[in-house]
Formats: structure tokens, sequence, C-alpha cells
């Protein structure tokens, strides 16, 4: 680990004298590529640092501490900061192991997030929008930007579907926990007698896909348009503004509109359908990946599930990392760390097992 670290640090070093370059500070594409480069290894180096000083000084305490000509009470001293120092240098050395584990590209991606009823009716329409509200409201504390390319609503109020745009820096690493079957627990509005009933929705995230993940040829796509549908003033029903993309080889079908402009729901639609190409491809390329979407949300049953919300006992649990939280009213604000955090911190312990398998 000790070359790889020092070669991690001649790499930064490196990066740091390019940005000085004027050649480089010209370039804007160039210049942005460092700079990511630079903040994706500077954790590395410092933490590589660190461990440097908390190493030199465990040898002078160790020293000192062997130097029976020593002062007494500076000896005393000594002996007391090694335990301190050893732990602090053993600290470090895990941290130091995370941070090496590379990082999925697609960490960084913004997200397409879709929501859809499953197993349940109408409760499970009711409980997809509130989980969509659950999710926009984390986005928006995290500072992300969501907009909504899609939406199909029930009768009840509910939503049969919706599809959804999250730009931010690393979204998709928040996000691609959340895909799954997701079960709710509790007495519905329309139930007279007080009866629990259990109900579902999926969640599907896929990073979103830029042009030069994946090329769309024009042979390859059927363009219908038609009226939008549902809220969005004197437009509605009266202007062809909704796009429906059928990208022809693989059938996959994406429709938007949210915009009143054809041309913005065009766009938005293209975004979609890029990303679910890409992830056609990932699966493809990977049958066994743990976030590939068809194992992600399943048939929609209730038995799939990732995480239960049980409403009368306050509770959320994800059946994943076995973790329980009793602040359901606070995770269905978008308070989603107290689970969000240990899947987290086992998502990063396995790719570190893998590193040192």
């Amino acid at each position: 680990m000790l070359d790889q670290l020092e070669a991690v640090e001649a790499r930064f070093q490196e990066v740091e004298a390019q940005l000085q370059d004027p050649a480089i500070v010209s370039d804007p594409k160039r210049l942005r590529e460092l700079a990511k480069l630079r903040a994706e290894l500077e954790p590395v180096v410092l933490a590589f640092q660190g461990q440097k000083t908390l190493r030199k000084q465990l040898e002078e305490a160790e020293g000192i501490l062997a130097d029976k000509g020593q002062d007494p009470e500076l000896r005393d001293m000594a002996q007391d900061e090694i335990p301190g120092l050893k732990k602090a240098l053993a600290e470090g050395e895990e941290r130091i192991k995370r941070l090496l584990v590379p990082r999925d590209p697609a960490d960084a991606k913004n997200v397409i997030l879709e929501v859809r009823a499953g197993t349940g009716g109408e409760e499970a329409a009711l409980f997809a929008a509130e989980l969509f509200r659950m999710y926009v409201r984390f986005a928006e504390r995290r500072g992300f930007r969501v907009t909504v390319l899609d939406e199909s609503e029930a009768e009840q109020g509910g939503l049969k579907e919706v599809v959804a745009e999250i730009q931010g820096e690393g979204a998709y690493s928040l996000f691609r926990f959340e895909s799954g079957v997701h079960r709710v627990q509790r007495v519905p509005k329309t139930e007279t007698q007080g009866r629990i009933h259990t109900s579902a929705a999926t969640v599907a995230v896929m990073p979103e896909a830029e042009d030069v993940d994946i090329e769309i040829q024009q042979k390859d796509l059927r363009i219908d348009t038609f009226c939008s549908g549902g809220k969005g003033g004197q437009s509605v029903n009266t202007t062809y503004s909704a796009v429906r993309l059928t990208h022809l080889p693989t059938n996959t079908v994406v429709q938007c509109q949210d915009e009143r402009s054809q041309i913005k729901n065009m766009a938005k639609a293209m975004t979609v359908l890029r990303s679910r190409l890409l992830q056609k491809a990932q699966e493809e390329a990977d049958a066994a990946h743990a976030a590939l979407r068809k194992s992600q949300v399943g048939s929609g049953d209730r038995s799939e599930k990732i995480r239960t919300y049980n409403f009368p006992q306050s509770r959320v649990t994800d059946h994943r990392v076995n973790v329980t939280s009793h602040q359901l009213d606070g995770f269905m604000q978008g308070q989603l760390e107290p689970i969000l955090e240990p899947l987290r911190a086992a998502f990063e312990a396995e790719r570190l097992q893998a590193l040192e398998a």
C-alpha cells in the first residue's frame, strides 16, 4: 500500500504543477478535468501526510521512552502519548484503505429516478406519491434540483408512476441504494374497520447518461407527438407538445409531457432514453451487478421488499443491512440518513473486501 500511496502523492504534485501552467489555465475543458482529479486525489494525499506525521511523532516518543538518560517526566509524557498515537495510526490506515477503493464513475452523475405503484391498488399509488415526495425533500436538503419528466396520476390522488431527473454533484452516490421494492404497512384511509394493509411501490435509480455514454442513431428512433394531459393550463390537450420516443432496436419507450414546448420535452425524453439504454448496456455487460434495474425492482410484489415502512409502529426497516429507525415521520420528510449511512458503510466495506481479496 505504501507504493500506491507514494504514487498517488506524486500524481497529486504533478496535477498541482499542471494547474499552474498557463496553457492549461487557458483550456477550460482540461482545467476542469485536472481540478476534478485534484479533488479526488487530495483526501488520500492529506491522509497519507497525516499518517507520516503521526508515525514520526510515534518514533520520537518511543525513542524518548527507550532513552534511560532522558528526564523522567519527559519519559512519562512519551509513555502516555504512545497509545493514542498508535490508535490514531490504526484509524488512519483504515481510512486510507477506504479512500483507496476505486470510485464508481457514475457516483458523481445526476440521477433518473422512477417511482411506480406496485401491489396494493390505490393504496400503493398513494404510497408511491409519498415516496416521491420523500425523495424530493431529501434532494432539496442536499441542494439538488428535481425536475419531473413524466407522471401518471391515480384516481385517488396518488401516482401510478413518476419519472424525474435529480441534478447535483454526487446525486447517484446517494440515491443508488433506493432501488428496489418498498413495502408499506398501515391502515388505509378507505379502511373502515381499522385493518392494516400491506402495499408496495417500486423504485429504480439510474445514473444519467451523457451524450458520450450512449450514441443513438436517428434511424433507430420513432418519434410520436401527442397532446399533453393533466395539469398545464390552456396548452393542455390543444397542442402536440408531448413527445414519445421508441428506440426500435430495444423497443424502449419513453415519453415526456412536463413542458409546454415540444423541443424541451424532446430533450428531456432523450435524456431519459439515453439513461435507460445505458442501464441496459450495463446489464448486458455484467448480469450479476447489484444495481441492475431488473433486479432492483423485480415484479413489484411485496415479498421482494428491500425496505418496510410500518406506520402504526412508526418504524422503517431496511432488510439489506437489518437496520431499523423509529423516526418514520422524519424519514418521510426526507431525513434518510439513519438508513442511508449504514447502507453506504456496508457498500464501502464490500468494495474494500473485494479489493483486498
